[in-house]
């Protein structure tokens, strides 16, 4: 299975332009996509309806949207209706199997003054792959304050760990005759965590590396992908500031699972060559 993470920033590439087929190609293969930054409504894109055009670019794949940040932007009258048209800025994951299940998670916030800080979340979709049930779920974290991260990063993880305990979407569904969804163990956590490999966040994250041990594999900490394959590095980076080839790049999308899945990782990679954000792919290969 391919999994690939993307934040596509509404669209808008390294050169500035608006393109969302060269962002399609580059995902092209993958099983299941996780995308950060999909917006309906925003003037940065000329109001494009990114979800439905997702969802047209990807046809045969199920798909799943969730905008933690919806506002009001104005309200006209045409030809005697009130249209309404409002910002949406979110999460989006899109399947090749049916997604059985999803949640949508509000990860706390607090007021800024001078900074932007919209409302951030995560979006959990239980999916029916062919090897059984799987939890993917698409992330954004803060970009502006560590400490903010650092409690997103406290309630991610209590709700990813303890999933199961938790009960997902719906349990007792046989109350109204149908079954409950499955409560699958195994998770892909990925997307844009603006935070870098080994600073306070990351460590909240995976735990902090022993001197001798490195770092195990636990049952409450999420595995780093790359890190687990050897493939973290300085040419790991996946966001520059455009054009792409200055000298400020940064390591900010993660992909984690948990340690009943990080036997089956087979590989990861960024790619580069894609330049239809700020932010590069992200890609794992499951077996």
């Amino acid at each position: 299975m391919k999994f690939v993470s993307y934040n596509i920033q509404y669209g808008i590439g390294m050169d500035g332009g608006f393109d969302l087929g060269r962002i399609a190609k580059s995902i092209e293969g993958a099983d299941i996509i996780a995308l950060q930054e999909v917006t309906r409504g925003f003037v940065k894109n000329n109001h494009f309806d990114l979800v439905a055009s997702f969802a047209e670019l990807f046809s045969d794949y199920f798909h799943v949207y969730a905008a933690p940040c919806d506002v009001l932007l104005d309200i006209s009258v045409e030809n005697g209706r009130r249209i309404e048209r409002r910002f949406q800025f979110g999460n989006m994951i899109l399947s090749r199997w049916p997604i059985l299940a999803t949640r949508h998670l509000l990860l706390p916030r607090s007021r800024t003054i001078d900074k932007l800080n919209l409302q951030r979340g995560a979006l959990e979709a239980v999916i029916a792959a062919p090897d059984g049930p799987v939890r993917v779920y698409s992330v954004h974290l803060d970009h502006v304050s560590p400490d903010e991260r650092l409690s997103q990063i406290r309630y991610l993880k209590d709700r990813v760990l303890n999933f199961v305990a938790e009960g997902g979407a719906l349990t007792g569904a046989a109350e109204e005759g149908f079954p409950d969804p499955p409560l699958p163990e195994d998770f892909i956590l990925m997307g844009d965590f603006n935070m870098e490999p080994e600073s306070p966040e990351y460590i909240a994250m995976v735990g902090r590396q022993d001197r001798y041990y490195s770092r195990s594999l636990r049952a409450n900490e999420p595995v780093d992908v790359l890190d687990r394959l050897g493939l973290l590095s300085p040419q790991s980076f996946t966001w520059a500031k455009p054009p792409g080839d200055g000298p400020v790049k940064m390591h900010l999308d993660h992909c984690f699972v948990n340690s009943g899945l990080a036997p089956r990782l087979k590989n990861a990679w960024v790619d580069h060559n894609a330049l239809g954000s700020d932010h590069f792919p992200l890609w794992i290969e499951v077996d």
